[in-house]
């Protein structure tokens, strides 16, 4: 393995990229071509491990930016489903319901991400 800040090699780039995408380190050895004992050794190296969690939190990050762009068409979906008068008086009731718990939920996390800041401005005056 390189020194700490140097790149890592294709095939270690290759490995991490399957790790990404196969359910198992046999899985993802055998996509990168390279052996599962080798995929389990460059995992115990600080480095390769760095790289692997770095990569993991940009495709969580990405995954999450996904999810944040259909947040309106699923709001769009439940206000629609709470307001049809065809739909099913329980499908109408469970889209409202959903709709009322998410939006006090979402009020909830401004009002503590609001004292958290403050108690972070607090914390950092001291």
């Amino acid at each position: 393995m390189k020194g700490h800040g140097e790149k890592l090699s294709r095939n270690q780039e290759r490995a991490i990229s399957a790790l990404l995408v196969h359910p198992t380190m046999a899985q993802a050895a055998a996509a990168a071509g390279i052996g599962e004992v080798t995929l389990w050794r460059w995992l115990q190296i600080p480095g390769f491990r760095e790289q692997y969690r770095e990569a993991r939190r940009e495709a969580v990050s990405r995954a999450i930016g996904q999810l944040q762009g259909a947040c309106s068409v699923a709001v769009t979906a439940l206000t629609d489903i709470s307001q049809d008068i065809h739909a099913p008086a329980s499908s109408r009731v469970s889209a409202a319901r959903t709709v009322l718990e998410l939006a006090l939920k979402g009020v909830e996390l401004e009002d503590l991400a609001v004292r958290m800041d403050e108690l972070e401005r607090q914390v950092v005056k001291v």
